[in-house]
């Protein structure tokens, strides 16, 4: 069974200025919808101001939420932020958080949107506006739900807004494992940092994937993984300069959710980039990508004996 995250809001209307694509959203729950698998899909809500505002700058957070963000800040964007893209934003860091939750339950869940992880403390960038997974984290701790969270960023780009707003915390751990000379050009200090040569291969990859997770999951001993599950490590997306294959993405994902759930922890994902001129293409890829972290997750009992 996979629990998946989802809510109408993710497909906002594309807007006027930027290149950004949101229909792959819609797309990605056709995919899934349509793969025969079992499938349970859950609303989230959209996230308190309060939630945000313990992780971003109050003034920021009003700007998005008055859709009122300087142009300065919507250029670092990529698109401009409308009354809908706001409300989309809310939705989808409601959803990582939803996810999480959901995961404790079942062992994996998935968010089909977010993994925003190059927003910063007072705006956004990269085609992110609020950083799911630092205020999803940040939440969780707050809350009792978990007290050391280990965020894994595979996104062929590097978590620099993830790391830039957890860095100095002992009970927040990012390992981002990207292409070297991709964006952002100046990179944050992630508390681990791999990164990878142009063109490197699933074989390459997964030699890096599989000597750093193992090490850091057994030294930093989180109670939950966040991972965003990125597909544009492909060869044939748009803006990667690495070289995975189906295959390759596949490995990567059940190898993040097996380490994790032998240990007894859960996993949540959240979406994450791929891009290309065909967005059914780029969204099979991450629907394949959630089908396949499911997969792997059947073969443990879920946590507590949930179902």
């Amino acid at each position: 069974m996979l629990h998946v995250v989802h809510h109408a809001d993710y497909m906002a209307p594309r807007p006027e200025r930027g290149s950004f694509r949101f229909d792959k959203y819609t797309l990605v729950m056709e995919e899934l919808r349509s793969s025969g698998a079992p499938i349970t899909e859950h609303a989230p809500e959209p996230m308190p101001r309060e939630w945000l505002e313990a992780v971003h700058c109050p003034d920021y957070v009003d700007e998005v939420f008055r859709a009122a963000v300087p142009r300065e800040k919507e250029r670092r964007i990529g698109f401009p932020v409308t009354p809908h893209i706001a409300a989309r934003v809310r939705h989808t860091n409601g959803g990582t958080w939803l996810a999480a939750k959901l995961a404790m339950r079942h062992g994996y869940a998935a968010n089909s949107a977010a993994g925003s992880h190059h927003a910063l403390h007072d705006t956004g960038a990269g085609y992110c506006v609020f950083n799911d997974l630092a205020v999803a984290a940040n939440r969780l701790i707050a809350e009792g739900e978990a007290r050391r969270i280990l965020i894994v960023d595979c996104d062929v780009h590097q978590g620099d807004g993830t790391a830039s707003l957890t860095a100095g915390r002992a009970d927040i751990f990012t390992l981002s494992l990207h292409a070297e000379k991709n964006f952002p050009v100046r990179k944050a200090r992630s508390s681990r940092d791999v990164a990878l040569p142009d063109g490197t291969d699933d074989e390459g990859y997964m030699a890096a994937l599989t000597r750093h997770l193992p090490e850091v999951l057994a030294d930093f001993a989180p109670d939950l993984v966040l991972y965003q599950a990125g597909v544009d490590p492909h060869a044939d997306d748009k803006l990667g300069r690495l070289a995975l294959s189906d295959e390759g993405l596949a490995l990567r994902d059940r190898f993040v959710v097996r380490e994790a759930r032998r240990r007894g922890l859960a996993v949540a994902s959240a979406l994450g980039g791929g891009y290309g001129d065909d967005p059914r293409v780029v969204a099979a890829r991450h629907a394949a990508s959630m089908l396949a972290m499911a997969d792997e997750n059947n073969r443990f009992a879920a946590p507590g004996g949930a179902c």
